[in-house]
């Protein structure tokens, strides 16, 4: 793969404007492992870096400084390993005196890679560091970038720190996995030209992680590469889910229970479902994993339409979290070809309609620009109206509750052609759209939109009821 950055055009800006500015600067990037956050960072700063330091995983505060003193006696070119320091503070004390010692008139940056596994338990890490900054970085005029995985952490160790580094970041970053636009562009540049619908296969199978996209190959299908990548033997993402929570959380088993009860879900659950149906014990600390898991990018919380934050839903977006589940776990000793028949069973399309409707909510941009209102202010939500003895229930998938005054109802179809509405169909549409006003007694214009993947061929069951189509080339835009 040629050194190439896709994509992150707002990010690499951050990442300059910082370089550029006049003044000190410590630089936040977080976001999921395997997004591409490392290869951003050298990317752009690759000949400004004067020292760089990667946490190991699962070492000792002893295993954490011997490495810092084998990067730093690289860095010095020492023909003799420096004395490893006895602690952190005397860490960052040896590293400020050799970069003092540096003839550059290039700004120097410094970058600290997985932190989380750098500052452990009584490490004194974040103690030594803040040391750095505030009695050297901040008076040289350089950049620190401090980067990690783990989102949480990074948000309340770093950014809302209480203590010495407290409102020292100038500048964050949260990478998140490619959107669709970025995966075509990244497999381009790697001659693989798919089309879109090979691309939405592959993504709502393995998500816009970079790394995982990197084992697509040219020359087979979508079908085929998911096939090889997580169900064949050696396959990059057969048993990347065992690895995946525990390489971001040091206590991970709460975390794995709650995207396993999620991924039975397909219109989301409360925290008080999360809690019953997963077998979890009550207690602040739930709510603390579901907020480390949402902000690590794996879990996506929404309010149903006109409800309020107590009724807040939960809702697994991570592609290949749901897709392991749903798929390679139980499946992975199948033998050859497991995905070119599975993809061929009523659950895998039920679980295809349920991961483009994640598909579209991960792209509510480009919708919006699709529709021609980017420039309006709207809110996303779900229906649900439960049914009863007496009156039928609704089910909407995505509702945009827009300023001015307009409410899009999607329906969301993912089909491999172009459909058409039958007349079952556009009345159980037309039922939804009653049972909306009757719920919510909403006095905007009901505008019903769909997204498909080929389009929608009008017919007089879609005329005068479907207003908008869309479809997953839009996505792209």
């Amino acid at each position: 793969m040629e050194n190439k950055l896709i994509g992150r055009k707002e990010e690499q800006q951050i990442l300059v404007n910082a370089l550029a500015s006049r003044e000190a600067e410590m630089v936040a990037v977080f976001g999921r492992r395997r997004v591409g956050k490392t290869f951003l960072i050298k990317q752009v700063y690759q000949h400004h870096l004067a020292f760089e330091l990667t946490g190991l995983q699962h070492a000792t505060n002893a295993d954490q400084l011997q490495n810092f003193s084998l990067q730093l006696t690289e860095r010095m070119q020492s023909p003799v390993p420096i004395k490893v320091p006895a602690n952190w503070l005397e860490a960052f004390f040896l590293l400020s005196k050799f970069l003092k010692e540096q003839k550059t008139v290039e700004r120097q940056v410094v970058f600290l890679d997985e932190v989380p596994w750098l500052a452990g338990h009584k490490s004194g890490f974040l103690m030594g560091l803040s040391w750095f900054w505030n009695s050297f970085a901040s008076t040289q005029n350089m950049v620190v970038v401090i980067c990690g995985s783990a989102a949480s952490w990074m948000i309340q160790k770093i950014v809302n720190n209480r203590g010495g580094l407290h409102n020292r970041i100038t500048k964050r970053i949260f990478l998140k996995p490619f959107d669709l636009k970025e995966t075509a562009a990244y497999l381009q540049s790697r001659n693989i030209h798919f089309d879109s619908y090979q691309i939405a296969q592959i993504y709502m199978a393995i998500g816009g992680i970079p790394h995982y996209l990197k084992g697509i190959e040219a020359g087979k299908s979508a079908i085929q590469n998911i096939n090889d990548l997580c169900f064949a033997q050696n396959g990059l993402l057969r048993d990347e889910f065992p690895r995946l929570y525990p390489a971001l959380f040091a206590k991970a088993d709460n975390h794995i229970t709650i995207v396993k009860t999620l991924a039975q879900s397909r219109q989301g659950m409360s925290r008080v479902d999360i809690v019953r149906m997963g077998k979890l014990p009550e207690g602040g600390q739930i709510s603390k994993v579901l907020d480390e898991l949402e902000q690590s990018g794996f879990i996506t919380s929404y309010y149903p339409f006109g409800k309020k934050k107590k009724d807040t839903l939960y809702r697994l977006t991570d592609e290949y979290s749901l897709f392991y589940l749903r798929f390679i776990e139980k499946n992975k000793n199948e033998g050859p070809d497991t995905w070119r028949h599975l993809s061929q069973t009523q659950t895998v399309k039920i679980w295809s309609g349920y991961a483009y409707e994640n598909l579209c909510l991960k792209h509510l941009g480009q919708i919006k620009k699709a529709l021609g209102i980017a420039g309006v202010f709207a809110t996303a939500a779900t229906f649900q109206q439960r049914g009863t003895e007496t009156e039928e229930g609704a089910q909407i998938d995505l509702v945009l509750d827009r300023n001015d005054h307009v409410i899009n109802l999607f329906e969301i179809k993912f089909y491999n052609h172009e459909i058409s509405l039958t007349e079952a169909e556009a009345s159980n549409i037309r039922q939804k759209v009653a049972i909306f006003k009757a719920a919510t007694g909403t006095r905007k214009y009901i505008m019903v939109t769909m997204i498909t993947v080929y389009g929608l061929k009008h017919n007089k069951h879609s005329l005068g009821l479907v207003e908008n189509v869309l479809t997953l080339e839009d996505m792209f835009g």
